[in-house]
């Protein structure tokens, strides 16, 4: 049986994955079953959700109470997962405040006066709001420290004790990360009850066709020109992604005026435009189709030659899971990043993970062609 089955019918009904990911068939029952568990999954392998799922069906968020507790070590991905949970409470009476460091303190603080249902936070604000007695955790019985590794290491070790200890007796405690050492799940089971430990590696997770990961390095200002020129590659269906709505309506004006054989899916058209963007791009009749990440979520179109990260997002599970739409069914794809300068440092160390080092690529004469701004320069000099 599915664990989707167990799960509350709003989250049955939002759930529109193709398939379910390792670590959410193993991790979800036991959650479910409030056990205490150790999971270890590689980077972008659906272990956000393989939490969020089971606390948004154990939380009630009609008592006025702080029932869960997810810390992060950094910002970003602390933003990552306030994002999945909104989207997953949308409709809901489930309340989600975010305890960030370099973000206002008194925003806050009026926040925690309500009494938000979840918390998501980073260590240093949370220690500094629970010290101040503004954060209350008697009531938290779900406690999740995302990237247990850094949480559990020597620097954030007593900030995460302090939290277990402050909470609930009856509380369940969930320590996920990519990589846990001997000492990690020694200093772990030394907080928990008898933790069950799951360790998906990467030879589990789903098979996909052969993926090209690539780069081109382009100035904010010239992406959409460069969109513009990709949607008249032969042969290119596109799905490419920008960050927020505000980027992609501006981008979306900007390349109806020029006639570009793009359409764009966002949350401010009507059903029967998303469904006239949808047909126009399945039938071919355009290129490429830009989105944002909760426009595109549960899109599943077939034939994907090219996943495009127009902006390349903040943390690297968002940027497996925008890729995992193409080579499907055993079918090849590429993945393409449109790099700022901005970008660089972030997308080099994710993409050490990846099987394959990914390809530097230039445009050229019509068509995006393997090398740098260098190998194009000793070109025309040949020439």
């Amino acid at each position: 049986m599915s664990f989707i089955e167990n799960l509350k019918p709003e989250l049955q009904n939002k759930w529109k994955f193709s398939y379910e990911m390792p670590v959410q068939t193993q991790l979800i029952p036991h959650m479910l079953d409030g056990k205490d568990v150790v999971a270890q999954s590689p980077t972008g392998s659906g272990k956000t959700l393989a939490y969020v799922l089971p606390i948004l069906n154990q939380v009630d968020g009609t008592i006025q109470k702080t029932q869960a507790i997810i810390v992060a070590p950094s910002q970003e991905l602390s933003m990552q997962i306030v994002e999945v949970l909104r989207e997953w409470t949308e409709g809901t009476d489930i309340t989600v405040a975010q305890l960030i460091g370099g973000a206002n303190m008194a925003r806050q603080l009026e926040k925690l006066k309500k009494k938000p249902t979840i918390v998501v936070g980073t260590p240093g604000r949370l220690h500094e709001l629970v010290k101040a007695r503004k954060l209350k955790l008697h009531d938290l019985r779900h406690i999740v420290l995302d990237e247990g590794d850094q949480l559990l290491a020597r620097e954030h070790r007593n900030i995460a004790k302090a939290i277990i200890d402050g909470s609930n007796h009856d509380r369940q405690i969930v320590v996920v990360s990519a990589t846990i050492t001997e000492e990690i799940e020694l200093v772990a089971s030394r907080m928990m009850k008898d933790p069950i430990r799951i360790h998906v590696t990467h030879e589990e997770l789903p098979a996909q066709g052969k993926v090209v990961h690539s780069f081109v390095k382009v100035e904010e200002r010239d992406k959409t020109d460069l969109l513009r020129r990709l949607a008249h590659v032969k042969g290119m269906r596109g799905l490419a992604f920008v960050n927020n709505l505000d980027q992609l309506l501006m981008k979306e004006s900007k390349l109806k005026f020029r006639d570009a054989k793009i359409v764009a899916l966002h949350s401010d058209m009507k059903k029967e435009e998303r469904k006239q963007a949808l047909a126009s791009f399945r039938k071919g009749e355009v290129s490429i189709l830009i989105a944002t990440d909760i426009a595109a979520r549960g899109l599943d179109i077939e034939g994907l030659t090219h996943v495009i990260h127009v902006d390349v997002p903040h943390l690297i599970e968002p940027y497996l899971h925008r890729s995992g739409r193409t080579g499907r069914a055993g079918a090849d794809g590429e993945v393409l990043s449109l790099l700022t300068y901005t970008d660089e440092k972030n997308y080099k160390k994710w993409t050490k993970e990846l099987p394959s080092k990914p390809v530097q690529k230039v445009w050229d004469q019509g068509q995006l062609i393997e090398g740098s701004s260098k190998t194009l320069l000793q070109r025309g000099k040949k020439k």
